[in-house]
């Protein structure tokens, strides 16, 4: 007898009929078995991941050859979305808290092995994968998948409350790897060697999370030298490990909603993260938001000038304060660059700069009284006069022209925080402590972490808003 026509006769004559492969959720209600819909549990998470649309999610090809029957990607997922929720550290507890409730066996959709002898007809035990292809699939599943599921929570929010996203705000999180190198109490020789890779993750690398400058009033000692790792510990936070880009957007009333997030090992700048976010929010939303919030690492001119390629640009800024790597300049009426003596700098000749993140081109220019006498008598004027370097770039000069000071400028930047809210939901969820050692299985964990965070926030517009609903 084929197994799913006797797990049928075991279930009831007039049970639905059991997909044999992929996710039983996505189905009405009325179609579950009763032992499923008398689980608070199972209900719980049936609920909660029916909020997105699975019907289009890349699934793995069935078509080919397995040593084992395989199961859908849809499912594995939605069991990693659970472990995450649970706030398990270890597929080890995932795979107990499943076989404690058949239920979601089921609702998941794994392979159901019969046993005759056992409560609802079949073996949760026998019918989940082992610990160790748990976690291998949380390795090799693509992380397109995840991210598909990330957009579906987008349009959700979309569906119910309609565009969001003109007004967005970057930041990056921290990882800590799981290796002894992280771990102050554990003896490591060279624990800040960047060549010496630790061989708990060899996909982690090492970068600093908080960097203070050295004071010239305590400089570097002459005397009684310090050992490297005590002076990089001094002037800043070192790790190994990975860092994960953020993309968040505020509604006001209803919360912060994840627009796009990336995953990069720990030696990556901040500024690095925003061209492959700023493609993905693009992506979701179908344009570009109008308003950026970002704090000071990423004061370049290639972050004004996305926000200002727009033709009404002037509706439109980037919101970051300026950094201290550089000093105020004013512009004349053309464009050029002011000296110190108020004077309009002259353009000498133009290059390409290649030692930077994006390539670009600047301009040299130089002092335009030509070795007359300075009005202010600066101390360059006797070396030929002062030189200044400028981006030909818009954003160059949108970095110095926006006002930071006006109502509108404070009011995009307290948009910053929605970054910092999402932030502190993911480590809440475990971001900043994965029990994992590669950073596939990191990246993908860490997507997952923030479509949670978005489901959660489906689940609170929904209660928002059904008190309007039940009124109209």
């Amino acid at each position: 007898m084929p197994l799913l026509t006797l797990l049928k006769q075991l279930l009831g004559a007039h049970s639905p009929p059991i997909p044999d492969v992929g996710p039983r959720f996505l189905g009405p209600e009325t179609d579950l078995p009763t032992f499923v819909r008398l689980s608070p549990v199972a209900m719980r998470y049936y609920h909660l991941l029916n909020l997105i649309d699975w019907r289009d999610f890349p699934e793995r090809r069935f078509n080919r050859v397995y040593p084992q029957l395989p199961v859908s990607y849809a499912t594995f997922a939605a069991a990693y979305l659970i472990k995450i929720d649970q706030g398990f550290h270890y597929l080890s507890s995932l795979r107990r808290f499943l076989v404690e409730h058949p239920e979601l066996v089921w609702l998941l959709g794994f392979r159901l092995h019969v046993s005759v002898g056992v409560r609802h007809g079949f073996d949760a035990n026998l019918s989940l994968p082992t610990q160790r292809h748990l976690t291998q699939m949380l390795r090799r599943i693509p992380n397109a998948c995840f991210q598909f599921l990330l957009d579906q929570t987008i349009n959700a929010i979309q569906h119910r409350i309609g565009p969001i996203g003109t007004a967005i705000s970057l930041d990056t999180k921290h990882i800590l790897a799981w290796v002894k190198e992280n771990n102050p109490k554990a003896y490591t020789h060279d624990r800040f060697n960047k060549h010496k890779q630790p061989t708990g993750d060899q996909d982690c690398r090492l970068g600093c999370k908080r960097r203070h400058n050295v004071s010239p009033d305590n400089p570097t000692p002459t005397t009684n030298p310090q050992s490297a790792s005590a002076l990089k510990q001094s002037i800043g936070e070192f790790y190994w490990g990975y860092a994960s880009g953020v993309v968040a957007t505020k509604v006001p009333d209803l919360g912060e909603f994840v627009l796009a997030e990336l995953t990069q090992t720990f030696d990556a700048s901040d500024v690095s993260y925003f061209e492959p976010l700023m493609h993905q929010v693009e992506a979701c939303l179908g344009c570009k938001p109008r308003f950026g919030a970002f704090d000071a690492a990423f004061d370049a001119f290639y972050i004004y000038e996305y926000f200002a390629r727009d033709p009404d640009w002037q509706q439109g800024f980037a919101a970051v304060p300026l950094s201290g790597r550089s000093h105020e300049t004013h512009f004349d009426a053309n464009g050029h660059p002011l000296c110190p003596a108020g004077l309009s700098f002259h353009p000498a000749y133009t290059f390409t700069c290649r030692t930077t993140l994006v390539e670009h081109e600047r301009t040299h220019y130089i002092c335009p009284l030509k070795g007359q006498d300075c009005p202010i008598q600066h101390p360059r004027a006797a070396k030929g006069g002062c030189t200044h370097r400028l981006p030909t770039s818009v954003g160059a000069r949108l970095r110095h022209q926006i006002d930071h000071e006006s109502s509108l400028y404070k009011e995009i930047y307290r948009q910053r925080t929605a970054t910092e809210r999402i932030n502190s939901q993911a480590c809440a969820l475990g971001i900043e402590r994965p029990f994992l050692r590669n950073r596939e299985a990191i990246t993908n964990q860490n997507t997952l972490i923030y479509v949670l965070i978005n489901l959660r926030a489906v689940l609170r517009v929904d209660q928002r808003l059904l008190p309007t609903h039940a009124v109209a």
